[in-house]
């Protein structure tokens, strides 16, 4: 992980920079040009990766699935820092993403299990996002693809709910294949708030990543 300034950091100075402009002048300060430079700067200095905050709970729908597969949940392969993406690795990634989100038929856990969150594997080709994330990891890990670059993580969606999606740490920055997205995005372009994911150390511990509201249950629709 590269040594650079904090996202609240950069923001921060920005943010400054354009309170000075918009002060020196007040036409400026609310024209809607000079707020789309400033949304374009903030892209750019925006990191690739993700940083990983203090230790943290894990769901305990995962702590359920590590207590049924427990191989799952131990360390185990090389311990990989960042996957090179090469045009074959990007390929598989977006191969792998494809052919989940359309062979999973998306249910809630209420609907599927009559429980409010239950993580297994989609066998009978029926669940919800973390259900699909399960499934993306194991191919991945099935496909030669190291452990430690392949994290469930939790978010708050757009519409502030519950969400789990897999982010997939590269070279090129994390990404994120999610079943509610056709296309893989980078964390930053995904409109997510990152509240934890698995460590890349340990993948039974949890680390959180900002968001400081943690939905009470992660799959609440699809």
């Amino acid at each position: 992980m590269s040594k650079c300034a904090s996202p609240l950091s950069i923001h921060m100075a920005l943010a400054m920079l354009l309170a000075v402009a918009g002060a020196a002048s007040p036409a400026a300060a609310q024209d809607t040009r000079a707020q789309t430079r400033f949304a374009n700067l903030v892209a750019a200095f925006a990191p690739r990766h993700l940083a990983d905050g203090r230790a943290t709970t894990a769901p305990s729908g995962f702590v359920r699935f590590c207590s049924a597969h427990v191989e799952e949940c131990d360390y185990s392969g090389p311990m990989v820092a960042t996957m090179t993406l090469d045009p074959a690795r990007r390929s598989e990634l977006e191969r792998v993403n494809r052919t989940v989100n359309e062979l999973i038929q998306p249910e809630t856990d209420l609907d599927h299990f009559g429980e409010t969150e239950r993580w297994t594997y989609p066998e009978d080709g029926r669940g919800d996002c973390e259900d699909y994330v399960l499934e993306k990891r194991r191919r991945l890990v099935n496909a030669g693809w190291p452990a430690s670059v392949l994290l469930i993580t939790v978010v708050r969606d757009r519409d502030g709910d519950g969400h789990a999606v897999l982010t997939v740490i590269t070279d090129k920055g994390d990404l994120i294949l999610d079943n509610q997205e056709a296309e893989i995005h980078a964390w930053k372009d995904t409109g997510y708030r990152f509240v934890k994911r698995q460590s890349q150390a340990d993948p039974s511990q949890w680390v959180s990543l900002g968001e400081t509201r943690v939905p009470p249950v992660v799959g609440t629709g699809r």
